[in-house]
């Protein structure tokens, strides 16, 4: 249970707190630059341990149903708080809304297909799609930091909002991948 890549994992879930609380004041450019930080490692443990666990032979069943659940809370997270201060904002909302509502939809259909015994691999586009998913809200949060340069910032927040929209777009293509598959199995 205690291997390099659960402890990696459990990091993730442990880190999103300071994470939130560093994102918690809108306009604080060092609170922001902590944030990006801590969300560039998060985000590298999230490649490091899946990594290790497959190079050392230490895949297990709590670093398998971890691994998700710590995706999906650093998502919703960084999310929320980047709606809350207005960092996400207009009709970039939707995009958002997309990335958290098929974040729910394909955690509820795993959980049903697996009563099922029924495994649902995570597909190359998808694997695409968390990627930019994590650009794009690292860029949300490095645009934050960048309040004193605002030709600086107002690059990389518009980077940042596009990789969300090409991120939503991502979402809905391997939504629909995992559901298909889930409704050949409902009655």
């Amino acid at each position: 249970m205690w291997t390099l890549p659960n402890i990696l994992t459990l990091s993730r879930i442990v880190g999103v707190p300071v994470l939130v609380a560093c994102l918690w004041w809108p306009g604080w450019a060092a609170g922001y630059a902590a944030a990006f930080v801590l969300y560039s490692l998060i985000a590298l443990t999230d490649y490091l341990d899946g990594y290790l666990a497959r190079a050392q032979g230490q895949v297990s069943k709590l670093g398998i149903f971890l691994d998700p659940i710590a995706d999906k809370i650093m998502v919703a997270a960084v999310v929320l708080m980047l709606v809350a201060t207005r960092d996400i904002g207009g009709w970039h909302l939707i995009a958002a809304m997309i990335i958290l509502l098929r974040e729910i939809m394909v955690s509820g259909l795993r959980e049903f297909l697996g009563g099922l015994q029924v495994s649902v691999p995570v597909s190359q586009l998808a694997k695409w799609k968390t990627t930019l998913q994590l650009v794009a809200l690292g860029a949300l949060i490095l645009a934050g930091a960048l309040t004193s340069w605002p030709r600086a910032n107002a690059g990389v927040h518009s980077i940042g909002l596009v990789a969300l929209w090409g991120a939503a777009i991502l979402t809905c293509i391997t939504g629909w991948d995992y559901l298909r598959v889930g409704l050949k199995h409902m009655d």
